[in-house]
């Protein structure tokens, strides 16, 4: 063999490698059930349990970091599990620049159902992003666990996550403004790649904020999911769970046509969906 051929058959091996890694990170086992926040029914609890085979086997592991109260947060999250016979469950509770504890690492790589409480989850992933504990997560979803998240707890599933900021309007609560450079977006988990998250949706009146996500990020669907409600993904679909709805702005075809102080667009692309309906995910 030449040593032409020899680096030709190296370039073809590093290739076939890189393809096989990236197939296997897209092609999850797990599940993810994100919830937009508010109370979660019994259906809502029983579906979580049932997805993760609580019952026949595995524990639950609690993170409650985005909380300002994690112990607290801890133990709601855990109660809704043990009220319903879920004896194996624990939570980790850390803080930034805390030591990560080995056992901590491992145990979320063999997680049944991991359960990320709401709060803040700009906090969530300043204490968590980037250590093994993230890395645990990504491992326990793409090997089969269920991972579940609540307000916060949602937000933080996505690859780019809104934080909840307005950086040119800070004091305003209700989202008044469609301009550009304002909503706040940071890194989340990626545990699902393609889609940003915002949660208590129609409930506070969101629409304003995920337009404006959506013009300025098209290469991402935005989903917009209301309270007792969730979006359950599974490979690459993904179905509304719960009473309410979810909203979908697809911004892919989209036109920006943005001012200096005004942010506009044409061809957005809006859709609410009810419990049971699904879609494919980008």
């Amino acid at each position: 063999m030449t040593g032409k051929n020899i680096l030709l058959y190296l370039l073809l091996g590093i290739v076939s490698l890189s393809f096989l890694k990236c197939t296997q990170q897209s092609a999850s086992k797990g599940k993810l059930y994100i919830i937009g926040g508010g109370k979660r029914p019994d259906a809502m609890v029983q579906q979580i349990i049932n997805l993760s085979k609580l019952k026949e086997k595995g524990y639950l592991v609690v993170l409650p970091m985005a909380s300002e109260e994690p112990d607290s947060a801890a133990y709601y999250a855990t109660k809704q599990f043990t009220d319903r016979g879920i004896n194996s469950a624990l939570s980790i509770i850390f803080q930034k620049g805390d030591t990560i504890k080995q056992w901590w690492v491992d145990t979320l790589k063999k997680a049944s159902l991991i359960y990320i409480s709401g709060g803040d989850q700009k906090k969530f992933m300043d204490i968590v992003g980037g250590t093994p504990i993230h890395e645990a997560l990504v491992y326990a979803y793409h090997n089969g666990a269920v991972i579940a998240g609540t307000s916060a707890g949602a937000a933080v599933m996505s690859k780019l996550m809104i934080t909840g900021r307005q950086l040119k309007f800070p004091d305003d609560e209700r989202y008044g403004h469609l301009v550009p450079n304002n909503i706040e977006i940071t890194d989340g988990l990626g545990l699902v790649k393609n889609i940003i998250v915002d949660q208590h949706f129609i409930k506070r009146e969101r629409l304003n904020r995920l337009i404006a996500v959506s013009i300025e990020n098209p290469d991402y669907l935005c989903a917009g999911i209301d309270e007792s409600t969730a979006l359950l993904i599974s490979g690459d679909s993904a179905t509304v769970c719960g009473i309410g709805q979810v909203v979908l702005v697809d911004g892919s075809k989209s036109k920006a046509i943005s001012s200096d102080s005004l942010l506009g667009a044409k061809g957005l692309k809006i859709d609410v969906l009810l419990p049971g309906e699904r879609f494919k995910l980008p």
